[in-house]
């Protein structure tokens, strides 16, 4: 789920910063450009966990700034194909189901990777929201907001940024986590105690 990722990239840091050791101005930078963000095909960026190099130090004419080459390695969320994951249900629609790990919010369960049989019924307590219910053996699971669910990791994706977004449509997710519940002990972890 978290790997350590090797990176070198040109950083300019800033002439206020000059005065402060090189390492921790270094470092405050990668953060400020890192942290929180999704490289594709790499992972969301978690913490910069150490700082292997640094090379350069030049300030170009007409510059203030400084300009170095690091080489340093991040903790970057990736969870792998096939990986069983625990996470909170944060929304339920029609298309499926939403969920979190806490820091990292766009996990979706989509309807066709539900265990069968399983439908649907409109949530009383919610507008605009439904309940998943599967049946087994006559008896009746729900997919409950205050349960914990184990998903498997069907597959990662990164969509392409879009020029101009559609009015009215959801927030851009440069990273989204396609799960399935179609296998045993996946679901609520309630079902299987």
């Amino acid at each position: 789920m978290f790997f350590l990722s090797q990176i070198e990239h040109t950083l300019r840091v800033p002439p206020d910063l000059h005065n402060s050791p090189i390492q921790e101005a270094i470092k405050g930078e990668l953060e400020k450009l890192f942290l929180d963000k999704v490289i594709a095909n790499l992972g969301l960026c978690i913490s910069v966990y150490d700082i292997r190099s640094i090379k350069g130090g030049f300030i170009f004419p007409a510059e203030g700034a400084a300009t170095y080459t690091v080489v340093f390695t991040l903790i970057v969320f990736r969870p792998f194909v096939g990986e069983i994951i625990a996470a909170k249900l944060i929304e339920s629609n029609a298309d499926g189901l939403r969920l979190s790990v806490g820091f990292f919010d766009d996990i979706y369960i989509p309807v066709s990777l539900f265990p069968d049989p399983c439908h649907s019924e409109p949530d009383p307590t919610k507008r605009d929201r439904v309940k998943w219910i599967w049946e087994y053996e006559g008896e009746k699971y729900d997919f409950d907001e205050q349960d914990e669910i184990r998903f498997q990791v069907h597959s990662i994706n990164y969509p392409t940024i879009p020029v101009e977004p559609p009015k009215e449509s959801k927030p851009f997710a440069p990273m989204k986590i396609i799960g399935a519940l179609n296998s045993e002990g996946l679901g609520p972890v309630t079902w299987w105690i």
